[in-house]
C-alpha cells in the first residue's frame, strides 16, 4: 500500500467528521459540569475556543484562517495549568521554550510550511520520557542530576513535526515497578496526583499525570507510557481516551525501561481524533501493519457500526456498578446496529502467574542498561542503595521490594526465564486470537477500570485489572474511550484486536466513542461519599 504523510493524514481528518466525537454533546456536558475552579480558569481562555472540546483539526483550521496562533493556545494552556494544577499535581515542570516553540510554529504558520497536524498542538510527556532541555526522572531524585543527553526518539519525531513539548507530567515512581503495594500516581518528585473528578480519589498509574492533566484540559495531547496497563488504566479512571500502541510500533529508545517485551508509549487525549494524529507522528508512518489499511484510511472511511461483532468480557470481578455500565454500553451499540456477544478470555490465569517473573528478568536486564546511560545510579543494585539513604523516596511508602526481587531474578539467558516468555507470548496471543476467530468478531471490550479507589498511602492500591493483561503480554493493540460513569467517577470501555490492527482498532473506538458520548468534564470534587464507589 503507498504510505501516506502525516500532512495527507491531517487533510484527511479535516474532513472526516465521524472521528471528531459529538462536540455539542461534549460542549453541553461540560456546561452542566464545570465547577467554579474550571470556571475561574476559564474553560474558553481564547476567544470562542473551548478547551475542553476543541480538537486538533479544528485547531488547524483557525491556524490557517488566522483567528488562533499556537502562542496565544499554549499560553492558554500554561495558565490553566498555573490555576488547576495546584489541587491535581499533574505536572512537573512545564519547559521554559513552550513559548519559543510555539512562536515558531506560528512563523511556519504565516509562511505556509505547517509540517503537520502536531505542528504548533501544546503536548506534555510523561516523566520517564527523556528530553535533553528537561529533566527526565522517573519521579525518583536518582535522576534529578541533570538531564539526559539526548532526546528519545518519539520526542524527536514530536519535535520534527512542530509539536510544542510544554512540559513533563508527573508519574507512578518508575512505573509503579518498585514496591510490593504502590500508591499510583505518587512519585518523590511530584508528590501524588489526585483525580480531577474526585480529589481525594486515585487516577491509576503510572500514567497518572498524562491522563489527570488532560481530563483538565491542561494540553491538548499527551504521552503516557505501558507495560500492562499504564495508558489505559489512567485513561479510563480520568474519563479521556488512551492508545497502547502494539509492540514496536512506537520506539521504546530513550524511554525509562522495565520490559523490552512489553514497553511502549502511546498517544493520551480528549478525543480518539487526537490520539490517531498522535500515533501517526510518534511512528513515524501512516501505516502500521503491512498490506493493512492506514491510518489516513481509517480516517477516511470508518464506516458504521452496523454490522459490527465485538465481543463483551464482562469481568464481575469489578464489580456489578461497572458491569452495569457495561450493560449499558452494549445496550448502545446494539442500538446502532453492531453484535454484541458475550466472550471470555481463556489462559488467564496462567498469564498472571507468568508475567510478574518474566517482568523481574527483564526488568534488571532493561533498567541495568539505562542507568548506564545517565547521572546518578549506573545499576539496580546502587538504585536500591540510593533509596536506602534517601527518605525522600519513603515519604509515601517505604518499599522497593520489586527492585529487590529483580536482583535475584534469572537472567534473561537463563531457560527457565526463556520458557516463560515463550508461554506468555503464546497464551496471551492465543487469548485474543482464539477469541477473535471463535466468534467472528472485530474486537474485544471490556471494562477499562474499576471507580476509582480512595488513595490511601499505607494501604496502596485496590487495583486488580486484568482487562489489559492479554494485549500488553501479547504486543496487542487496546484502546480506552469513555463509557460511562459509577456516580462522579468515569469508567473506560477497553477495546482489544490482533496484531498491528491498530488503524482499525481507532476506527471502530472513533465509532463508540461517538455512539457512546460519554464524556463530561470533571468538577473536581473534594470527596464523594463513602458508599459511592470503592
Amino acid at each position: 500500500m503507498k504510505r501516506r504523510s502525516v500532512t495527507a493524514l491531517a487533510a484527511a481528518l479535516l474532513v472526516a467528521p465521524l472521528l471528531a466525537g459529538a462536540p455539542g454533546q461534549r460542549a453541553e456536558a461540560a456546561a452542566d459540569g464545570t465547577t467554579g475552579l474550571a470556571q475561574r480558569a476559564g474553560s474558553s481562555p481564547v476567544a470562542g475556543l473551548d478547551l475542553d472540546t476543541v480538537t486538533i483539526p479544528e485547531l488547524q483550521r483557525r491556524m490557517a484562517r488566522g483567528s488562533l496562533t499556537s502562542s496565544a493556545l499554549t499560553r492558554a494552556y500554561l495558565r490553566r495549568i498555573e490555576a488547576i494544577d495546584p489541587k491535581l499535581h499533574a505536572v512537573l515542570r512545564t519547559s521554559p521554550t513552550a513559548l519559543r516553540q510555539a512562536a515558531a510554529s506560528d512563523a511556519r504558520h504565516r509562511r505556509g510550511t505547517v509540517r503537520g497536524p502536531l505542528d504548533g498542538i501544546p503536548v506534555l510527556l510523561k516523566d520517564n520520557v527523556n528530553t535533553r532541555d528537561m529533566p527526565t526522572t522517573a519521579g525518583s531524585f536518582a535522576l534529578a542530576v541533570r538531564p539526559p543527553d539526548a532526546d528519545a526518539v518519539l520526542v524527536g519525531r514530536l519535535r520534527a513535526a512542530g509539536a510544542v513539548i510544554l512540559g513533563k507530567a508527573n508519574l507512578s515512581e518508575w512505573a509503579n515497578f518498585r514496591a510490593a503495594k504502590p500508591t499510583s500516581g505518587w512519585s518523590a518528585m511530584g508528590g501524588q496526583t489526585n483525580n480531577p473528578y474526585v480529589l481525594d480519589r486515585n487516577p491509576c498509574g503510572s500514567s497518572s499525570g498524562s491522563a489527570a492533566a488532560l481530563a483538565a484540559s491542561l494540553a491538548q495531547v499527551a504521552i503516557g507510557t505501558e507495560t500492562d496497563g499504564s495508558i489505559v488504566c489512567p485513561a479510563g479512571m480520568n474519563g479521556v481516551v488512551g492508545h497502547k500502541p502494539s509492540l514496536g510500533v512506537v520506539s521504546r529508545s530513550g524511554v525509562v525501561p522495565i520490559s523490552a517485551e512489553q514497553d511502549t508509549a502511546g498517544p493520551m487525549a480528549r478525543n480518539v481524533t487526537d490520539a490517531v494524529l498522535t500515533l501517526s507522528v510518534l511512528s513515524g508512518r501512516d501505516t502500521v501493519r503491512a498490506g493493512g489499511p492506514g491510518l489516513t484510511d481509517a480516517a477516511m472511511h470508518p464506516g458504521g457500526l452496523r454490522g459490527k461483532r465485538i465481543g463483551l468480557w464482562r469481568l464481575p470481578s469489578l464489580g456489578p456498578e461497572v458491569d452495569a455500565v457495561m450493560t449499558r454500553a452494549a445496550d448502545r451499540l446494539r442500538g446502532a446496529g453492531a453484535q454484541v456477544v458475550d466472550v471470555t478470555l481463556p489462559y488467564q490465569e496462567r498469564l498472571a502467574a507468568l508475567e510478574f517473573p518474566a517482568l523481574l528478568s527483564e526488568f534488571h536486564r532493561d533498567i541495568d542498561a539505562y542507568l548506564a546511560t545517565r547521572s546518578g545510579p549506573r545499576n539496580l543494585a546502587a538504585l536500591v542503595e540510593f533509596n536506602r539513604t534517601h527518605p525522600a523516596e519513603r515519604t509515601c511508602f517505604a518499599g522497593q521490594e520489586l527492585f529487590e526481587q529483580a536482583l535475584s531474578a534469572p537472567s534473561t539467558t537463563d531457560p527457565r526465564y526463556r520458557a516463560m516468555r515463550a508461554e506468555l507470548k503464546d497464551l496471551s496471543r492465543r487469548s485474543i486470537d482464539e477469541t477473535l476467530a471463535a466468534h467472528d468478531l472485530d474486537a474485544i471490550a471490556s471494562p477499562t477500570n474499576p471507580p476509582a479507589w480512595t488513595t490511601d498511602c499505607a494501604r496502596g492500591d485496590n487495583d486488580v485489572i486484568p482487562s489489559s493483561t492479554p494485549a500488553a503480554v501479547g504486543g496487542y493493540p487496546s484502546l480506552s474511550v469513555p463509557a460511562g460513569s459509577v456516580g462522579e467517577l468515569p469508567v473506560g470501555l477497553l477495546l482489544m484486536a490482533g496484531d498491528r490492527q491498530d488503524a482499525e482498532l481507532l476506527s471502530l473506538g472513533a465509532l463508540v466513542e461517538r455512539r457512546l458520548a460519554a464524556w463530561r468534564a470533571p468538577r473536581y470534587l473534594p470527596s464523594v461519599p463513602s458508599g459511592t464507589a470503592r
